[in-house]
């Protein structure tokens, strides 16, 4: 029986706006190989990106069709509510095969069953899981179709999400909550930082008592110490120390849906200067929030924290929030738009970001961050905890 979490009338929707796209784009099939835009257009949920999968969609076939490797076919029959006919699996030697095999040479063999072997077919070319040699391969074994990228066609239609969606991204929510209190009451001079790494994952995993959590696409990101002004480190055996700034940013997730949420702690009593950026960071974050609404750009958004630092001489090159959701690793992120000069994407109502306006410098950092609706009233966060610079 399929588990999957949204009813048929729902991916059939997600399906149809997929085709509009592609006839825009004027294309006769696309290959789906993110795993996000897999599981946002049949359900499909498992851990096996590490081998070469897909969904194909055609202009004129009624359904999707999922590839991947036979062993993982009937992981496609529990999540998805595919037909066994459209669930097509190759088998076990084309993975790391020694015989000069490959996925693609299968994938290949779909499309021309699906007469679009010779037409314009999309192809997610910059996704983390469609390789160069996926590409090769294809050019190769499709002499006569047009090869297009179409890496964010689907990841566009995913922008705009539905009450039951948002309900998920509310779920997690709870759970990034619970998570960033359980890091928090963690952090103490003489834990280990793996220590708090275990009570996060922990959090994230038990959920709330009502539903339990997921994986996150990104691990828990704990810099601390002299390295908080570098935002992607993970943990280490080193314990805290008095006088550590701590950088705690984590996700939430339900059904594969996220809701970051950073925030920064100082072991002891925190200098002048920490205090102090944290609470224009805050400002410029509040600021950013007040901004959001239907009609203005992700630049208008930027803009709002921009002019709210650059009144304390500060300047901040990179992107504030973007898109966030449906996820898999490496990243909890959609890929579309972000909240950066230059980004002129018009936010509609039900779009959800990721907002993290971090300042860092070479000797610390200080990151808060919220995840956010659009609604017809302005920005909704979706979790519900303090905004301030921590101290433990």
């Amino acid at each position: 029986m399929s588990r999957a979490v949204f009813d048929g009338d729902e991916y059939e929707r997600r399906i149809a706006r997929t085709r509009e796209r592609m006839a825009e784009a004027d294309l006769d099939a696309i290959v789906v190989s993110d795993p996000a835009n897999m599981n946002y257009l049949t359900g499909y949920d498992g851990w096996s990106f590490y081998v070469h999968q897909g969904v194909v969609i055609t202009r004129d076939r009624d359904g999707p069709v999922w590839i991947g490797r036979d062993m993982d076919a009937n992981g496609a029959r529990a999540t998805t509510s595919l037909a066994d006919e459209d669930i097509l699996a190759y088998s076990d030697d084309h993975v790391h095969s020694p015989r000069d095999l490959h996925p693609m040479d299968f994938f290949a063999g779909v499309l021309a069953d699906l007469g679009v072997d010779d037409g314009r077919i999309g192809l997610e070319m910059d996704a983390y899981y469609f390789t160069a040699k996926s590409y090769t391969r294809l050019r190769e074994t499709l002499p006569e179709a047009e090869l297009e990228d179409a890496t964010l066609l689907v990841n566009w239609v995913r922008a705009t999400k539905t009450e039951r969606e948002l309900e998920y991204m509310r779920q997690a929510a709870r759970i990034s909550e619970n998570a960033m209190r359980a890091g928090l009451d963690a952090v103490a001079e003489g834990v280990p930082e793996y220590e708090v790494a275990e009570a996060v994952y922990a959090a994230l995993v038990d959920g709330t008592g009502e539903y339990g959590g997921d994986y996150p696409a990104i691990v828990p990101l704990m810099p601390s110490g002299d390295h908080t002004g570098t935002p992607h480190l993970t943990w280490t055996d080193r314990r805290f120390e008095d006088g550590d700034p701590v950088i705690l940013e984590l996700a939430g997730c339900r059904h594969r849906y996220h809701s970051p949420l950073a925030r920064t702690a100082f072991v002891g009593d925190p200098p002048a200067a920490v205090e102090e950026t944290a609470e224009i960071v805050v400002e410029g974050m509040e600021a950013a929030l007040d901004a959001v609404e239907p009609g203005v750009t992700c630049e208008a958004v930027e803009r709002a924290w921009r002019d709210t630092v650059a009144k304390y001489g500060i300047e901040k090159g990179d992107r504030i929030g973007y898109s966030v959701g449906l996820g898999y690793p490496p990243d909890w992120g959609e890929h579309t738009a972000s909240l950066r000069p230059g980004d002129e994407t018009v936010l509609e109502e039900d779009m959800t970001f990721h907002t993290i306006p971090g300042l860092w410098f070479e000797d610390f950092g200080v990151e808060l961050s919220e995840t956010f609706r659009v609604t017809s009233n302005g920005a909704e966060p979706l979790a519900d905890f303090p905004r301030r610079l921590f101290s433990v």
